[in-house]
């Protein structure tokens, strides 16, 4: 499925959030021209590298991540004869991706206003940390400032960041959004047109059930762990006789009650303290007693398919080795060479669309 390979993007972006943006056009066929700073030494993420990367590596797995499919142009942009360059290809572009710092895409004459006198048809993609604010808006400092940090943890009160840049990523994908929009609108009229998302928008858009928890029930979210405010036993952590662990996911009073007849603990769903999600969530500690010990009886393997098999949402708890050895996920990888060099990230387009 190659629906944009008539499609020229230029990706004027860096770090997570924008070349994210880059990568889906390019998993789905276009011509993506990855513009990196020469100067610098490319986009900073090259350098990002754990402690056991291969230093000579000329990038890092972080900048694998997002970065598949791309020509990358490294260019001094206050060079003419680069600027040059890069202005015929903006011409004939189709979409422009962007996230510079407040007041530097003006500075470089790369802001919408610029791009569009030189392409009056272009469509321009911008991101953006906190809006107009002149702010660095790196990953935690968003989750800081978004609410997100201060319910991700323990009850302990041991805060904890979300793993992964996960407010990047939600960007992106409403970035990816508003540019398709962009494009079914050129078939209509085809101007110039500019999508504009921030980082901080789309973490508070983010918040979803927590921020109506307090806005709607005046509830404000406290470090649970992997628990969920609103349901129980939802999150909860079971050790089996093997010593490996398998969450729940109860969302319905049907599924509580398979729960408790593949456990042999049909009394707990007549208890009066588990009778109804409210209660659950009430109850939880002492929910999590009883089915703690009625789960110690198996294994992980002999669990896990008596409740599939009579559909109660469960998962294994698995690290990230064990994860990519199922061959569900050996199917989403991407490799290829790339500078002299074998890059692999995990598809980012996994949607699949059919007749």
């Amino acid at each position: 499925m190659k629906p944009f390979k008539d499609l020229t993007v230029i990706e004027l972006a860096s770090v997570l959030a924008g070349p994210s943006v880059g990568v889906f056009f390019a998993e789905l066929g276009a011509k993506v021209i990855k513009v990196e700073n020469d100067k610098t030494g490319g986009d900073v993420t090259r350098s990002w590298k754990l402690a056991t990367e291969d230093k000579s590596h000329p990038y890092s797995a972080y900048y694998s991540s997002v970065n598949w499919g791309k020509e990358s142009w490294f260019m001094d942009l206050k060079n003419e004869e680069d600027r040059q360059k890069l202005d015929q290809e903006i011409s004939e572009a189709d979409v422009v991706v962007a996230n510079f710092k407040p007041g530097d895409a003006v500075k470089l004459g790369l802001d919408f206003e610029s791009l569009k006198k030189l392409n009056p048809t272009l469509i321009y993609g911008e991101i953006t940390g906190f809006g107009k604010q002149n702010r660095t808006a790196y990953d935690v400092v968003l989750q800081a400032e978004s609410g997100f940090l201060s319910m991700s943890g323990t009850p302990a009160g041991e805060l904890c960041k979300m793993p992964v840049a996960l407010i990047d990523v939600l960007a992106a994908h409403h970035l990816k959004e508003g540019l398709l929009l962009a494009l079914l609108q050129h078939q209509q009229e085809s101007k110039a047109l500019k999508v504009t998302v921030s980082l901080y928008d789309a973490a508070l858009a983010s918040l979803v059930n927590q921020g109506t928890n307090w806005i709607m029930g005046g509830h404000i979210a406290q470090p649970m762990g992997t628990l969920h405010p609103n349901i129980a036993p939802y999150g909860e952590l079971f050790t089996c006789n093997d010593g490996k662990k398998i969450v729940l996911a109860i969302g319905t009073n049907k599924q509580f009650t398979a729960l408790c007849e593949v456990l042999n603990c049909k009394t707990l769903s007549s208890d009066h303290r588990f009778s109804d999600n409210q209660q659950r969530v009430k109850n939880r500690v002492a929910l999590a007693q009883e089915l703690s010990t009625a789960i110690a009886l198996f294994s992980r393997e002999e669990i896990m398919q008596l409740l599939l098999e009579k559909q109660v949402p469960t998962g294994a708890l698995r690290n990230i080795k064990e994860v990519f050895e199922l061959p569900e996920a050996q199917q989403l990888l991407l490799q290829e060479t790339k500078e002299e060099e074998l890059l692999t990230a995990v598809k980012s387009v996994i949607f699949q669309i059919t007749t």
